[in-house]
């Protein structure tokens, strides 16, 4: 098998894995009574992996899925957060309270097991 041949399944297996981790996290969510706004939403900003509705207000949750959480937490860059928040800022423009839309952000990791971690507020610190 060549490598670029390599490198296109390795792609598909993550993308597949990226959208399995997505679904995990989304069930999770709804689990807590919460509804799914979107998945996969794309502006111009960039794309958000899950728009939740939490009442009024919206999380905007970055999903990661690695071996452990740690690894996938320390996947979230700074621009990645830049994007997310330039993503989101451009979707509460369509809400009826715009710029006003309570909202956090949240950071979800998926572990080899299929675990769930959310870490609320993720953003806050940064």
């Amino acid at each position: 098998m060549t490598s670029l041949m390599q490198q296109a399944m390795r792609a598909s297996t993550n993308h597949l894995a990226g959208l399995a981790a997505e679904s995990i996290v989304a069930s999770d969510y709804k689990r807590r009574g919460r509804s799914i706004a979107q998945a996969r939403w794309r502006g111009r900003g960039g794309e958000i992996d899950l728009i939740i509705r939490d009442g009024d207000g919206l999380i905007f949750v970055e999903v990661k899925k690695s071996k452990t959480h740690e690894q996938a937490l320390r996947r979230v860059s700074r621009r990645q957060m830049d994007r997310l928040c330039a993503a989101a800022s451009e979707f509460v423009a369509t809400e009826p309270r715009g710029q006003l839309t309570d909202m956090r952000f949240d950071v979800a990791t998926v572990d080899q097991t299929g675990t769930v971690r959310i870490i609320e507020n993720a953003f806050m610190d940064t």
